[in-house]
């Protein structure tokens, strides 16, 4: 990742954010009714305002280098480099957002070339001595500095080193040009996935349930025997199906409700066998990666990017993985043992087997008979409107501040679907904006993500730069409607995402280089996995989850089936996420496959680590985005489930909603983002026990979390049946 726009950076601590109560904050509000940009920023009132943005972030950024040549103090030198990266990651972020989101292909045509020139610029910056030598000196002027400073002196450092910047201009070149190849490999990648999502046509269209009939794109076909005179009467013989595109909400709705097991398999199959150009882009982007992290002395690209992370190396993170596997496999095995005993029940057929694309139907229909739940009537509990409103009361009654909707000025926004919140608080005022664009439409960014548009920083004594994020998800509907309801897995999602958004929105750090969720990666998720509880627990979601109708307060009991529902399989999907892990791991570990050869790979990790068969012809890695966005770092998912499942137990479980468990949560965690060590934060927060130190590495405890998934009951069990 480029050094000036890393999101990864630990440091110490930072003053108490109340202490300055006379504090000037400055925000991107823009006034009612007056024109302006794409998020505030004037420059982008129009496409090819992205070519002005990009000039004058090149112009100020290089104003500042100047500056930095003239060698001021060192606590200048760190306040003028963190300003080039705010300034370049305004224009970073910005284009990120609007290639992801915006409907208009002009729009994402200009974020685009502004994306490539800002990069281009920032290899300048990334291999720019005059920087490089600036920042050693700060480093060494410790006695100068503040801690928050001195550890951005460090972080800066390192980072340019990571870059190359300490190498012969040869190999340098080398660097840079492999950090523009795995650039564009990983665009090329998500864009494939986009353009070939893949898909299916069925006949006839009665094999389709007819609740996701609005998923699918109705398509027809002559019926067989129709003669050439009959062609001409096409409505008196054509025959009506269904064209499924394997993109993965709606591969996953076919899964689930699917009765037919050849319609399953055949979505299942194509599902995971596109796009297939992907199979080379895959193999160049391993190549590339594995040659850069050699250039630098790493034996492996996880070496390389497991090094500034907590754990620390690749050996920690295959013995933590191998050992959460080790501890649920006996559970694991025996959920598949359950749901294949269903399923020849189900069919009548003693000796059937249970394939991959039965998991989500026959499961769905375990936890629906066992908790008579209906996904309808779950969902009628979570209109849209009011899981908002639950966002809204977990910010009040932890933090004391309050969600005003923000009138969009002209141009601001990028389609009628947006809202604006400024997130306030009574006695600080504004502490940052939040988007929200959570419906889905045609060319947009098919996932849910908190994108960063502005990180906090201290500009001076007196005024902080307010942080602006964006959440983005894909719901079905539109902002119009109000009838969009949500079933509880979307719920968890939007929890999930909001986690990332408050840790932006909390963050009082110095810089903006630490700003919100731009912490080392394997902490990243903690905030986020923290806030999925919250959609779990009756004391808050009888704050706001209501009927759409009657308004009456979702039932405990029925909540309590939910939360039945989910742990029946908790060790099957804990048991999917370690194998997803170790893919990642083990593809850009060390080297001893032939390039090409990344098809057997899964296969035997699915073999070997997993209780569920691989299905010969199926390429799921090909489509598997994480490797791209979170290389060698997907173990992080896995670290913050332990992290939240210890902080949820010790801190917020008794009394989810108080101003005290917010009050701890701001002040100990969220407000410092990357400014201290995520250690320190962490036992600051409930105490030593949540990590322990492993061959040089940190690691999370795993207690609460095993306690959560009553995994320590069901191993004694297990050993009581043994010894019987």
């Amino acid at each position: 990742m480029s050094t000036l726009l890393r999101r990864t950076a630990p440091t110490f601590r930072l003053k108490s954010c109340w202490a300055f109560y006379s504090t000037r904050y400055l925000n991107t509000r823009a006034v009612s009714g007056t024109p302006t940009g794409l998020y505030g920023f004037d420059q982008l009132k129009t496409p090819k305002g992205f070519q002005r943005f990009v000039d004058e972030a090149i112009e100020r950024s290089t104003e500042l280098v100047d500056y930095i040549a003239e060698m001021p103090s060192s606590m200048e030198i760190i306040r003028t480099m963190d300003e080039i990266s705010d300034t370049v990651c305004s224009v970073v972020d910005s284009a990120e957002l609007c290639r992801q989101t915006h409907p208009d292909n002009e729009f994402v045509n200009e974020a685009n070339k502004a994306s490539m020139r800002i990069n281009e610029y920032l290899h300048y910056l990334n291999t720019n001595h005059t920087l490089y030598d600036a920042v050693k000196k700060a480093e060494k002027d410790a006695h100068l500095l503040s801690r928050e400073a001195h550890r951005a002196a460090n972080h800066l450092r390192i980072d340019f080193e990571k870059g190359g910047i300490h190498l012969c201009p040869e190999k340098l070149e080398q660097v840079n040009q492999l950090n523009i190849d795995i650039f564009q490999l990983c665009r090329e990648f998500g864009q494939n996935i986009i353009n070939d999502p893949g898909h299916v046509d069925i006949f006839p269209a009665s094999r389709i349930p007819k609740h996701i009939h609005h998923l699918l794109k109705p398509i027809h076909r002559l019926t067989s025997g129709a003669s050439r005179e009959s062609v001409r009467l096409w409505n008196n013989v054509k025959e009506k199906g269904f064209r499924i595109i394997t993109e993965h909400r709606t591969l996953h709705s076919v899964l689930q409700w699917t009765s037919d097991d050849e319609v399953r398999k055949l979505v299942y199959v194509q599902g995971n066998s596109v796009p297939r150009a992907n199979h080379e882009v895959l193999d160049k982007l391993i190549a590339a990666r594995h040659e850069l992290a050699q250039m630098m002395g790493y034996r492996s690209y996880a070496d390389f990017m497991v090094k500034p992370n907590m754990a620390s190396s690749p050996e920690v993170v295959m013995s933590f993985l191998l050992e959460m596997n080790k501890m649920i496999k006996p559970k694991a095995d025996e959920e598949f043992k359950a749901i294949q005993d269903f399923k020849r029940k189900i069919c009548g057929q003693r000796y059937i087997d249970l394939e991959p694309w039965d998991e989500a139907y026959y499961t769905a229909m375990m936890k629906s008979s066992t908790y008579n739940l209906d996904s309808s009537v779950v969902a009628s509990y979570f209109p849209l409107q009011q899981c908002i409103e639950g966002l809204k009361v977990i910010v009040e009654s932890l933090f004391g501040a309050t969600f005003h909707n923000v009138p969009l000025a002209p141009g601001e926004s990028w389609h009628p679907d947006v809202l604006k919140f400024s997130l306030c608080h009574p006695e600080e005022g504004d502490m940052g904006y939040l988007y929200l664009d959570l419906y889905s439409r045609a060319g947009k960014y098919p996932g849910c993500a908190n994108f960063a548009i502005k990180g906090g920083r201290r500009i001076s004594e007196t005024e902080y730069q307010l942080p602006v994020v964006a959440l983005v998800c894909n719901f079905s509907g539109s902002h119009n409607s109000s009838t969009v309801r949500l079933n509880h897995c979307e719920v968890e999602t939007l929890f999930h995402e909001f986690g990332h958004a408050l840790h932006s929105l909390l963050s009082r750090t110095d810089y903006q280089h630490f700003s919100g969720t731009r912490v080392v990666l394997d902490f990243a998720e903690t905030p986020s996995n923290l806030f999925e509880y919250f959609a779990w627990d009756y004391q808050v979601l009888r704050r706001f989850a209501k009927h759409y109708s009657t308004g009456e307060i979702i039932p405990e009991k029925l909540v309590k089936s939910l939360q039945g529902a989910r742990d029946m399989f908790a060790a099957t999907e804990l048991q999917r996420q370690i194998f997803y892990a170790l893919v990642d791991q083990t593809l850009f570990g060390e080297q001893p496959y032939p390039t090409g050869d990344t098809g057997s790979i899964v296969a035997n990790l699915k073999r070997q680590y997993t209780s569920w068969n691989h299905v010969d012809g199926t390429h799921w890695q090909i489509r598997f985005s994480h490797l791209i966005n979170y290389g060698a770092g997907y173990y992080s998912y896995l670290y913050a489930k332990c992290f939240a499942s210890s902080i949820w137990q010790k801190l917020c479980q008794e009394d989810p909603l108080s101003l005290a468990t917010g009050t701890a949560l701001r002040t100990k965690l969220l407000q410092h983002g990357g400014a201290k060590e995520p250690a320190h934060m962490l036992k600051d927060l409930v105490g030593d026990g949540i990590l322990s130190y492993s061959n040089g590495g940190i690691i999370p405890d795993i207690t609460s979390f095993s306690d959560e998934m009553k995994l320590v009951e069901d191993k004694a069990r297990a050993a009581v049946l043994v010894a019987e």
